[in-house]
């Protein structure tokens, strides 16, 4: 079961990647690289790599490579685990989500809702998109918990921390899709100078993405403080596992509080919105793995020290 624990933290961390990569794509204006052409780049499976082109098609690449391992995971898993061990659950959801995954970026690149594209069916198709990678990475990561010896998770076993744990989700699921709006405002509506009241653009005459970015600043600071502030008062002092996911929790949401900050007032560079991003997707991580720890059926095996949290 360690080889399937193991090449599943590899499928983790490759879409991890790949997530990355399609960011750059938006960052970039690349997404028209391949022209309006699907799975092919430009009609070719290998086009000449150059500009927009050779961006797309890296990410489109990552993907199809993404896609192989979550396979090759999920019947590693089935292999190494027997009928109703909570791992394939994990794995069916993962199977399922990078599937889901591939047919919108499908969708995206035939309807061309890429590049200089600033339509509200775009303005729909992004925040989708993101949220699906975030349920990509959850199912990845309750994998993982599973194949590493996690018990199952029993929501009924405490019904108010379960709540609690599902509307922080929830949540960020909202940051990322807010956050994937103001990602592509910042693209296609770039700032020249840092105004505080930039953020908070209210006038008629601008275009609606411009409009939203004041969301995702005021939903991440809300949900992120009740994140920080209940992983504290439940598993900060613990001395296992969830102890050490809690912590992690915290200090995530710290630092992607100040490179949040940073960020805008840098008016949004490649490289900083890249590591704010990826640092979202530390935290969203961290806080599936802290959900399994704190709702586990408690009658399974006791926390392990040095196991991945």
């Amino acid at each position: 079961m360690k080889r399937a624990r193991d090449f599943a933290l590899i499928a983790l961390a490759v879409n991890v990647i790949v997530i990355l990569l399609g960011a750059l794509v938006r960052a970039t204006g690349s997404g028209a690289g391949c022209g309006r052409s699907w799975p092919t780049c430009n009609g070719t499976f290998v086009p000449e790599l150059e500009g927009a082109t050779a961006i797309e098609f890296a990410h489109r690449a990552s993907s199809g490579i993404a896609l192989i391992l979550v396979a090759i995971m999920v019947w590693m898993t089935f292999r190494a685990t027997h009928r109703g061990h909570p791992a394939r659950l994990g794995a069916i959801v993962s199977g399922i989500s990078i599937i889901v995954e591939a047919l919108i970026g499908a969708v995206i690149v035939l309807a061309e809702w890429v590049a200089n594209d600033a339509s509200l069916a775009r303005a729909i198709s992004v925040p989708i998109h993101l949220v699906s990678t975030f349920v990509l990475l959850g199912g990845l990561v309750l994998t993982v918990f599973w194949l590493d010896g996690g018990p199952p998770i029993r929501l009924a076993a405490d019904r108010r921390t379960a709540r609690a744990w599902m509307l922080i989700a929830l949540g960020m699921l909202i940051i990322g899709a807010t956050g994937g709006v103001t990602a592509l405002a910042d693209t296609l509506f770039p700032k020249d100078t840092f105004e505080i009241a930039g953020i908070f653009e209210t006038e008629s005459t601008a275009h609606f993405l411009t409009r939203l970015r004041a969301l995702h600043p005021a939903v991440a600071l809300l949900v992120g403080f009740v994140a920080a502030r209940w992983a504290i008062s439940k598993a900060w002092s613990d001395t296992g596992r969830s102890g050490r996911a809690g912590r992690a929790v915290v200090v995530l949401v710290g630092v992607q509080f100040l490179l949040g900050a940073v960020n805008v007032v840098l008016l949004t560079p490649v490289w900083l919105s890249l590591l704010h991003l990826a640092l979202a997707d530390a935290v969203w991580v961290a806080w599936v793995w802290l959900g399994a720890e704190l709702l586990q059926e408690r009658s399974g095996r006791a926390p392990t020290e040095g196991s991945p949290a």
